[in-house]
């Protein structure tokens, strides 16, 4: 088992605290001092530029997808040279009307070199297995989709 932990703060700086003008802009700090600016998205008053927990999701869960599928790719000897994703995560009313994620679309391109180069149907498995044993994805439920 292991542990992961942050800190996240955040205070007041409008006159007043009405939904229409309070600021969303906070901070989170991680492990060794890392901090990230973060916000609400723009869509809900949140500030440009900064990072919102919805786009940190879809981030956390492609950097894991990718991470997961590094080490299998490496362990089947296969080299992989670049990765790049471009995820996207919908934001849409569930059964019970709330608003969550309930669908995140990996985009990953893949550069592999050497001798060894995975068909199109290895490619896929490679991508479901790494679907399978990603931690991220273990841990929340919107479907998730390599397309």
């Amino acid at each position: 088992m292991s542990q992961h932990t942050s800190r996240i703060t955040w205070k007041r700086t409008t006159p007043t605290f009405s939904y229409e003008d309070y600021n969303r802009d906070h901070i989170w700090e991680v492990k060794d001092g890392v901090t990230i600016s973060a916000s609400a998205a723009p869509d809900f008053l949140g500030t440009h530029g900064h990072c919102d927990p919805e786009e940190a999701l879809v981030s956390a869960l492609s950097s894991c997808h990718m991470l997961t599928f590094l080490v299998i790719t490496s362990k089947k000897r296969y080299v992989v040279d670049s990765y790049e994703d471009t995820p996207v995560g919908y934001l849409e009313p569930n059964e019970k009307g709330i608003q969550a994620i309930l669908r995140i679309e990996l985009q990953p391109k893949v550069v592999f070199s050497g001798e060894k180069q995975p068909t199109l149907e290895e490619l896929k498995a490679l991508h479901d297995k790494a679907h399978h044993h990603c931690f991220v994805a273990n841990s929340i439920r919107a479907e998730v989709v390599v397309v």
